[in-house]
Parts: C-alpha cells; sequence; structure tokens
C-alpha cells in the first residue's frame, strides 16, 4: 500500500465515524454516488469545432476563447482525450455528441445526417461501456447566419431545420437501441433579436409548429428534451424559446426540459426550479456549467450554486428522474484538465449533499427548530468530506488530488504538445 493510500484509509474511517454520528452512513453514500453517471460534453475538447467544417467559424452565439495547444482534430485523437479523462472520474459515465461530430468521407448536409455517421462513436462507446446523448447543432451553418432557426420567417430554412433535428431524434434512437441505455437527445436553437423586436408571437408560433414536427415521430430508445436560455450573443433583446416558452412546451407534450446553469440571470438558481418542475415533468436534463457576468460556459468549479444544484437532487430524491451533463468550453487551459476538473467537482457536490444527515435536517425543519437547522447546515461545511472522497477516488483506482495533474501532464507532454 503506498504512502497516499495508508493516510486515506484511516482518515476516511474517521471520517465514517464523524457521518454516523449523525446518522449518515458514507458506505451507502458512496454506493450511490457510484451509480451516477454523468454526461460528458464531446465539445470541450476542440473548443466546439467538430469535424464537419474543421476550421470553419463559429456563429449562433458560441465562442471561445483563448489558443492552448493541443486541440483534438480527429474523432480519433478526441476519444483517446475522453479515454484519458474517463480514467480520472470514479465511477461509469456517458458522453453528449453535437451532430457536427459526425465520421464522414466527404461532406453530407445536416438534414441528411444518419446513424452510420456515427457508428465508430458507438463503436467505442461500446467498448468502454459508455451511454452516448446526441444534440442537433443549429449553429456554426449558412442557413443560421442571420440568427433564426427553427423559428425563420423562410419556410424553406424552417423546413432543413425540422428536417435536422428530425435526423438528430433519430441517431438518438440508434444510440440507445445499440448500447441498451436511453440517449437524451436535447434540442437549442439560438433564435433571437439583438434588439427589441416589434412582434415577439409570430416567431414563437413558427417554433411551436416545427417543434410539433419535429416531436412528431414516436422513438422509443430517445428521450427527448428542450434548452431554454435567457439571452445570447446576438440574441440580447429577445430569445424565441424562452424559458416560459419551452416550460409550457415541455409540460403540454409530456417531454424533458433542460436547465442550464449559465442560461438565467447571473443571481438566478436553477436550484430552486428543480422541485417545482419535476411535480409537473416526467424528467429533467441538466447542462451543468458556471457564468460569470454574461458570459455562461465557464469550467465548473466548487461554488454554492454547484452544491445547491447538487443539494437539490438529492433532498428531492430526484436523481433517477434526472440526468446530469456538462456544457463548457475553455480553450485557454488544458482541455483534459477542463473536462476533469468540472466533472470531478460536480461529483464531489453530489457526494457532499449525499452525505447531508437529512433526517435530522428535516427533523428539525418539521419542529419549527430553525435554529438547529441553520447550525448543522454551517457544522457541515467543516465536515470531513474531502477524505471521503479521496477514498471514493483511491477505491476505484483513480487519481487522488493533484495527481489527477499529472496524469494529465505526462498526456501533456506524449500526446498533445505533438499535435
Amino acid at each position: 500500500m503506498s504512502a497516499s493510500a495508508r493516510q486515506i484509509q484511516p482518515a476516511y474511517e474517521l471520517a465514517r465515524e464523524r457521518y454516523a454520528a449523525l446518522g449518515v452512513d458514507t458506505d451507502a453514500a458512496l454506493q450511490q454516488l457510484g451509480r451516477i453517471a454523468l454526461s460528458l460534453h464531446c465539445w470541450q475538447g476542440d473548443d466546439v469545432g467538430g469535424f464537419e467544417n474543421p476550421g470553419g467559424e463559429l456563429t449562433g452565439g458560441i465562442a471561445t476563447t483563448g489558443n492552448y495547444p493541443g486541440k483534438a482534430r480527429t474523432p480519433a485523437e478526441l476519444r483517446r482525450d475522453l479515454d484519458v479523462v474517463y480514467r480520472l472520474l470514479p465511477g461509469s459515465h456517458r458522453l453528449s455528441l453535437h451532430a457536427i461530430y459526425l465520421e464522414v468521407d466527404r461532406p453530407v448536409e445536416r438534414n441528411a445526417i444518419e446513424p452510420q455517421h456515427f457508428a465508430g462513436w458507438v463503436a467505442w462507446a461500446r467498448e468502454n461501456s459508455h451511454g452516448l446523448d446526441f444534440n442537433p447543432t443549429c449553429f456554426s451553418h449558412r442557413l443560421a447566419a442571420d440568427g433564426f432557426t427553427l423559428s425563420h420567417r423562410d419556410p424553406g430554412i424552417r423546413q432543413y431545420w425540422i428536417e435536422h433535428c428530425s435526423a438528430s431524434r433519430r441517431i438518438g434512437d440508434y444510440f440507445g437501441r445499440e448500447l441498451g441505455t436511453p440517449a437524451v437527445t436535447n434540442l437549442w436553437i439560438p433564435d433571437g433579436y439583438k434588439d427589441s423586436p416589434a412582434d415577439r408571437g409570430a416567431p414563437r408560433r413558427r417554433l411551436l409548429e416545427a417543434l410539433d414536427r419535429v416531436f412528431a415521430e414516436r422513438l422509443p430508445h430517445n428521450v427527448d428534451s428542450v434548452e431554454p436560455k435567457l439571452f445570447g450573443i446576438g440574441s440580447e433583446s429577445y430569445v424565441t424559446g424562452s424559458m416560459e416558452f419551452y416550460t409550457a412546451y415541455a409540460v403540454s407534450r409530456r417531454m424533458w426540459l433542460t436547465l442550464d446553469s449559465g442560461h438565467f440571470h447571473p443571481t438566478e438558481s436553477i436550484a430552486d426550479k428543480i422541485s417545482s418542475l419535476l411535480l409537473f415533468l416526467d424528467g429533467l436534463l441538466l447542462h451543468v456549467s458556471r457564468g460569470v457576468r454574461w458570459d455562461s460556459d465557464h469550467v465548473v468549479t466548487f461554488t454554492d450554486d454547484l452544491q445547491a444544484i447538487a443539494q437539490e437532487l438529492v433532498r428531492a430524491e430526484a436523481l433517477d428522474r434526472v440526468a446530469i451533463g456538462l456544457d463548457y468550453f475553455d480553450a485557454s487551459i488544458n482541455r483534459l484538465a477542463a473536462w476533469a476538473i468540472g466533472a470531478r467537482n460536480t461529483l464531489r457536490a453530489l457526494l457532499n449533499a449525499l452525505l447531508e444527515p437529512r433526517a435530522l435536517l428535516a427533523r428539525y425543519e418539521a419542529e419549527g427548530d430553525f435554529s438547529s437547522r441553520l447550525a448543522l447546515q454551517e457544522e457541515l461545511k467543516a465536515m470531513p468530506a474531502g477524505a471521503v472522497w479521496d477514498y471514493h477516488c483511491l477505491s476505484h483506482g483513480v487519481p487522488v488530488g493533484m495527481d489527477a495533474m499529472k496524469v494529465i501532464k505526462a498526456y501533456e507532454e506524449t500526446e498533445l504538445a505533438q499535435r
């Protein structure tokens, strides 16, 4: 046993005793954490470029900053990078693909994409026991250049994006059927106006009609979710697919709603929305991100907002009704580090939530003893959750603490530096 392991084991034993005194079974918490699968986002590895048009311009409110070396240039490189990241995460996890990550020998229009164009991803996922999720790509395209897709006033352009989103759903169904785990296919569009529109209703009526056509086909291995946004670059004043629009649509059509933690007001947390929405929806998809002022897509850090989201998922007993995905892209640091830091922080936040003495907190609340509730909530912040996390990593054979960066730095020297 290494020196590190000799330190981690006794630290965990002490932490287990501390939590047991509060009625928390740390072994049970770790077992539950081990069953949670995050859906990593493929687009962190290549700055949302994809393989449809390498080197093409990002449009539709999508922007990455930084030029850190080592960006993945091919599907094979991206998969190799992901293999390293997954080895840094305890548990078994998924991958979320965008449509522009297809593998083709010649250009294929987005409304003509087929399952065969993603067969390489399915083979890789099957070999590594990953589930796959999917996203139509309604940006960085000549027919989205004016900022509108499914709500476009031109029927021909609107039809193109209807066909693309319909094809994307069939690819999600293919993933689910081939891998034995349903794919969540998430629909987000950039549609909106930079300045105040004269008619807010017409684009939304067109979007409503288009969505009904997209979702008309029943696909048993695919779970549909729709994603709202407050504003975007180029749509600062009006977004067609607002929170109100998509919430009403998801409830009325019995589908999932996506909550991106960077898509709301800077002081607005998605944590408070979860328990309300699950009263009316079968499920939710979370895109865990971090907003900094106006920008929504920073690497996830161990913030109060992140912990609040995790706490709400656990307190609401919603883990079996919520899919958890990541959504950020940072090209200013090592891209594998960005992936691993964000994913490990998300898992750590979920662990902290699972280590809460929920029965005791609920009892204080039911008795009206809010002083004890507050005191215990504050005491929990100093409990040895880090020792439990280190033990979890050790038990799963993944690097503990900064040892993860040693793996990333070694890979950078042998692989990324050669690109």
